[in-house]
């Protein structure tokens, strides 16, 4: 959907919910990150904690929850910063009509 032709206080408005469901998905991914090691090492079986953590954090499918991971903080960062653009686009529209509004008065 083009947000384009909204008002900035919708287009903002869209921009920040999808920002919030981004940013609570990668607080989830960041936060399970414990969890999630802790299982992969008790599957591994009955060997020393060093090792079976070793053997997970050295696997492929560790390197791609990391990836993923960086990957939710990174699109929630992004939408973030449509928003710091949405805000201040709106600060420039409210600049340039105070301008007018004053030069109306000269």
């Amino acid at each position: 959907m083009d947000t384009t032709n909204l008002p900035l206080s919708e287009q903002y408005r869209l921009v920040a919910k999808r920002w919030v469901e981004l940013n609570a998905a990668a607080s989830i991914r960041e936060e399970s990150k414990s969890a999630y090691l802790s299982r992969k090492m008790t599957e591994m079986g009955d060997m020393p904690v060093s090792k079976a953590e070793m053997l997970v954090k050295g696997s492929q499918e560790w390197q791609e929850y990391l990836d993923e991971m960086v990957i939710a903080r990174r699109d929630a960062l992004e939408k973030k910063v449509q928003l710091e653009y949405i805000r201040m686009k709106f600060s420039e529209v409210q600049s340039e009509e105070a301008t007018k509004r004053a030069e109306m008065k000269l």
